[in-house]
Order: structure tokens, then sequence, then C-alpha cells
């Protein structure tokens, strides 16, 4: 007997193969993995008896309006239930928010972050991750080893609870500036057309977020340096406001200028310059 959306009755109205599109990010996967983890989200939206009321898509996929990039990770779960994520990943925080939503409580507890026992301290000491080459993580250690390791323990801790870094980031831009006969100046600095980002990759996505455009540098590893990054917005005080947010503080700036020519009605000469402002957090 023929159902009403083209199934049969007595038989799934899913396809064995089914594509997905999941935050304009497209998935093809099986049936049998969307619905291997029972009581999930996915597992609740594909065993129902009729596709009728999953959102599709202009091309007829079922549309999920979640993070297209962290769901690659969903699926890798639901595949075999186990998670592997590469070295120095740093969305950790948002994919544990997308399991939450997935309703994944096994990911969820693999997701959540790990703190040592106070007593495992004291037997084992602090230990830090090896391939961390931060000059900050060194110098505590060196430090610690000065004054016990019960010192270096307590100096750490707070920063591991904290998540955050210490690091410089420099914001840099280039801009222009018209400087007339009468000595007045104008100057166009608050909106500028691009906002350069230098520092490490891990603390420019912590900071920037979706703002950071990595289109210049993309696959840059977390734990190396670029100069090539951008922001999507062009006013200065929203990427000082986000710094600010972080607990970074602005500790040095320059700016050069070069007359690059005169304007040829009123004589004005136009003046192009580049600035840049170092940040830096404890």
């Amino acid at each position: 007997m023929a159902l009403p959306d083209g199934g049969i009755l007595g038989e799934v109205p899913f396809p064995e193969i089914i594509e997905l599109n999941v935050g304009g990010q497209v998935y093809i996967t099986r049936y049998s993995t969307l619905t291997s983890v029972p009581d999930s989200l996915l597992w609740e939206m594909f065993s129902r008896k009729s596709v009728k009321g999953l959102a599709r898509d202009t091309k007829g996929r079922f549309f999920v309006d979640r993070d297209g990039f962290l769901f690659r990770y969903i699926l890798d779960f639901m595949r075999d239930q186990q998670l592997v994520l590469p070295d120095h990943f740093p969305e950790r925080g948002r994919l544990q928010r997308e399991a939450e939503f997935f309703n994944l409580p096994e990911l969820v507890k693999l997701l959540a972050p790990k703190i040592s026992k106070q007593n495992s301290l004291g037997e084992e000491g602090c230990q830090s991750d090896p391939e961390d080459s931060s000059p900050g993580i060194e110098t505590t250690r060196n430090l610690g080893s000065l004054g016990g390791a019960g010192a270096a323990c307590a100096s750490l801790v707070p920063s591991a609870l904290d998540g955050k870094r210490s690091g410089f980031i420099t914001i840099g831009y280039r801009g222009s500036y018209t400087l007339g006969r009468d000595s007045h100046t104008d100057a166009k600095f608050r909106r500028v057309a691009r906002i350069m980002v230098c520092g490490k990759t891990s603390l420019a996505k912590e900071v920037f977020g979706e703002t950071l455009n990595e289109s210049r540098d993309p696959d840059r590893p977390p734990e190396r340096y670029t100069s090539r990054y951008y922001l999507k917005f062009t006013f200065l005080e929203q990427a000082f406001d986000k710094l600010a947010d972080v607990g970074f503080h602005m500790v040095a700036c320059n700016s050069t200028g070069t007359c690059a020519f005169a304007h040829e009605q009123t004589d004005d000469k136009i003046w192009t310059s580049y600035t840049e402002y170092v940040f830096f957090r404890e």
C-alpha cells in the first residue's frame, strides 16, 4: 500500500543514502549512521514514519541550521562512537555545544574539560603540553623548578581554569589623510578599508572568532604565527573592544606616513599611512 509521501506501508520512508545540508555544508551518509545513537536528535528526525515536517533546501536535501564545519565531528562520532580531534583543536567548547544540541550525552562527556585532582598534582607534579612552545609556559616551568613543584602548580592552575594563554596580537591598517595649506588635517582612521591581524593563529581565532577572515592564509596550524589574517568589519573600535573583552591591553603603537600625491585642484597633499597597535595579555 502506497503512502501519500511516496513511501510504502511498513517501510522506512528514507533512502539508504541521505544528503544533508548543515549550515551550508553538504554531507552524504547512510541512514543507519544517522540513527545509530538512540534518542539523539538525528535519530528522532530520521526514525519517523514520514518525511513531512523536515526542513529541506532548494535541492531537496534535508536541512539542519547548525555549524556545518563542526558537524563533521558529530557525524564521525555517530559512525563509531569515538572522538578523534586534530592536534591543538581550538573549537572544543563550541563542539561541546553542538553535541548538546544533537543530544549526544556520551560525546558531551568526552568533550567536557578534565581538571586534575589535587592529590594527583602533588604526586606527579605539574604536567605541561610537550608540544606547547609558548615562552610564557616555559618560563613558568623554569620558575617552578626553583620554587618547588607546588608553587609551579599553583601558578598554572588559574590559567588552566581560565583557558587563556598569554601572547601578543598586532592590529594594523593602511589609511590616508589630507594635509591642507592651512595645516588642517582630515584623518580618516575610525573606519578603514581593511584591518589586518598578526599573531598566533589560536589567539587570533579565540579573540575574533567568526569575524576573522582566514581566506589569505587558510589551514594555518593553531600554534603557528600569521600576518595575513584580516577582519570582516572595518571599525577599529570594534577590534579594540573584542581584545579588551578577553583581557588584552595595548602596550605599544606606531605609525608611518608618506606623501603620495597632491590634489590637482586644491594643492592639498594626500598622505598614506600604515599604523600598528600592539596588544598583550598576561
